[in-house]
């Protein structure tokens, strides 16, 4: 009966570990569609945006029945509750990557700032690499390595920060810049808060791991929680 219960989990979190790839497939995408100013792949990422939706109801759905079924306790419970929170903060991460893809159909055609383009591009260079690197943490359940995650959080939030000072300097400098640049701060609020949602992973990861809510940001909350 163990072994059944263990094997469904297993399976469970490899569920996870595919919506996770999605989603880090669709942000990367999404920003490499906006900085070669591609219409067509970033529509793509917004037609495929219900397949990672439709991959947290098939979580979310299995999380129930195990919970049903199975009535675990104590870690077990914990286990399958952090699936279900970190799976719905990978939701959003997706809604944010369709968030800069269509910044990238509205401003087909504007003028744009190479410069800016490539610190957006830096910024989710780093962004992606945080998503893969708490989805290794989160299959490890690796406390250490999610607590080393989150403090880069506060780098990503001094890039979008930048991002945004040059975004306005740049305005001031040309007008004509106004229309497509108002989307570089919009796509540098996407990836800020994309890293936001890592750092929770990352807190669900220390929750696992202890039983406790750690707050690894302040600028997150996680619900309250006690199993």
């Amino acid at each position: 009966m163990r072994k059944a219960f263990d094997e469904e989990l297993q399976n469970l979190h490899y569920q996870f570990s595919q919506m996770g790839l999605m989603v880090s497939e669709a942000i990367y995408k999404s920003v490499k569609a906006f900085t070669n100013h591609d219409k067509e792949l970033a529509q793509t990422i917004v037609t495929n945006d219900p397949l990672i939706n439709e991959q947290q109801v098939k979580v979310e759905t299995k999380s129930f029945e195990l919970i049903a079924l199975q009535q675990p306790v104590s870690s077990d419970l914990r286990r399958i509750i952090t699936v279900m929170k970190a799976c719905a903060d990978l939701e959003r991460m997706g809604d944010h990557a369709v968030e800069i893809a269509k910044a990238t159909i509205r401003v087909k055609g504007n003028k744009r700032n190479n410069a800016i383009e490539q610190d957006l591009a830096d910024m989710a260079d780093k962004v992606k690499q945080m998503v893969e690197e708490v989805l290794t943490a989160y299959i490890d359940l690796d406390q250490e390595a999610a607590e080393r995650i989150a403090a880069k959080d506060t780098a990503i939030d001094e890039m979008a920060f930048s991002i945004h000072q040059e975004t306005l300097e740049e305005m001031k400098e040309d007008s004509e810049l106004v229309l497509g640049a108002t989307n570089y701060i919009l796509v540098a609020g996407n990836l800020e808060r994309i890293s936001d949602y890592v750092t929770n992973i990352c807190e669900w990861i220390v929750y696992l791991k202890t039983g406790s809510i750690t707050e690894l940001n302040t600028h997150n909350t996680l619900d309250d929680l006690t199993v």
